[in-house]
């Protein structure tokens, strides 16, 4: 897996006013600075400056960008010190396959399950909770889904009891905020599984959680939940509804993304290539003004890499072939091992249909699953 950023902002751009890298490269050389500097950029530093190669230019091709796109590169996406804050995505301490069992290990080293069962809530308590449903979210992608879901059933009954407990108001609170987040999760899995009212009640019950606290997050991947069971169910203009009210709540954070990518998923399948264009340009403008990710399996994170595969998404549903194969390729790229595995399989192989007949799992490689047209983490 390369260890550089993709730089999702560039090719938004150039996606946007739909150009290839041949042609931008021309327009970059036919800019006033490239005339008088004699720029010779190509096909190839295109791909380059996309793939995060370069993450800052040269000054000449730095001025060069802004006279052809009116943009700084700041707002292209490049970073004078991105390589210092790190690449791609630093690598996680603990890998998804073993999420599961490094959850159970921390009820257990902790003496967690002992003071559940005294109804006992302290501060080592509740971030010993918070880091137990993050590893369950991390292990999402990996676990089978009645494997994972039984075992946050599990623990979202024995944390409900903490709420009865002695706890404080700032308490129960986090309380909330927790349980709100495996109840999301847990939805999640319900419809990976096709029990579909219980994911419906499950999301729905996220959903007040996160209103009873003022969550925005947490409601708004409420709402991105329901974008997701409308795509995969053909809903096409109920994905975009549901995309732009839960934007409405998300804030900065990684549901603000999803849900701008959904959007545009959902405008692709209707076929407003110019709407669904510039949601992908918006999704891509907000997820460079967030932080890389540590963990960005988890499964409420979203990641530059994912950007790619869900604009390759869009564009095989916009019988876009040519940005599809180039996304999707990329995508492959960059998540096949040097042993040739990949290390995101709900990734990897890429949407193949571009039939605008198709249903969204025929859109998806075969066998076809919700959880394919998933967050694909």
């Amino acid at each position: 897996m390369p260890d550089n950023i993709p730089n999702v902002q560039l090719r938004a751009w150039r996606n946007q006013h739909h150009l290839t890298r041949a042609e931008m490269a021309d327009k970059v050389n036919r800019t006033p600075i490239g005339i008088t500097d004699r720029l010779t950029c190509d096909e190839e530093r295109i791909r380059r400056w996309e793939a995060g190669e370069v993450s800052w230019p040269q000054s000449a091709y730095r001025l060069a960008l802004t006279q052809l796109t009116g943009l700084q590169p700041q707002d292209l996406g490049f970073r004078q010190n991105r390589r210092g804050q790190g690449q791609l995505i630093e690598a996680a301490t603990i890998a998804p396959v073993d999420a599961l069992r490094a959850e159970a290990d921390l009820y257990g080293t902790m003496e967690l399950a002992q003071q559940l069962q005294a109804s006992d809530v302290g501060n080592g308590t509740l971030e010993a909770l918070a880091e137990a449903v993050d590893l369950l979210c991390r292990a999402y992608p990996v676990v089978p889904a009645a494997t994972l879901r039984d075992r946050t059933q599990k623990r979202l009954a024995q944390i409900t009891r903490l709420l009865s407990g002695r706890i404080t108001l700032d308490q129960h609170r986090e309380l909330l905020v927790i349980t709100g987040w495996l109840t999301a999760l847990l939805g999640c899995i319900h419809y990976d599984l096709g029990e579909r009212e219980e994911a419906e009640t499950a999301r729905r019950a996220a959903y007040e959680m996160g209103r009873q606290v003022g969550h925005g997050e947490l409601m708004a991947w409420a709402y991105e939940m329901s974008a997701w069971f409308a795509l995969v169910e053909g809903r096409y203009e109920d994905v975009v509804t549901a995309a732009r009210m839960g934007q409405a709540v998300a804030g900065h954070t990684s549901a603000m993304v999803q849900l701008t990518l959904q959007e545009a998923r959902g405008l692709a399948r209707i076929g407003d290539r110019r709407e669904a264009d510039k949601a992908l340009t918006r999704g891509a403008d907000t997820l460079a003004k967030l932080p890389i990710p540590t963990n960005p399996d988890h499964h409420f994170v979203f990641d530059h890499a994912k950007w790619l595969f869900y604009a390759a998404t869009a564009y095989t549903w916009l019988e876009d072939n040519d940005r599809a194969e180039e996304h999707a390729t990329e995508t492959i790229q960059i998540h096949t091992r040097p042993d040739g595995t990949s290390n995101a399989p709900m990734r990897v192989p890429m949407p193949t249909s571009t039939s605008p007949s198709s249903t969204p799992e025929e859109a998806t490689s075969t066998p076809p699953s919700s959880r394919a047209l998933r967050r694909s983490t």
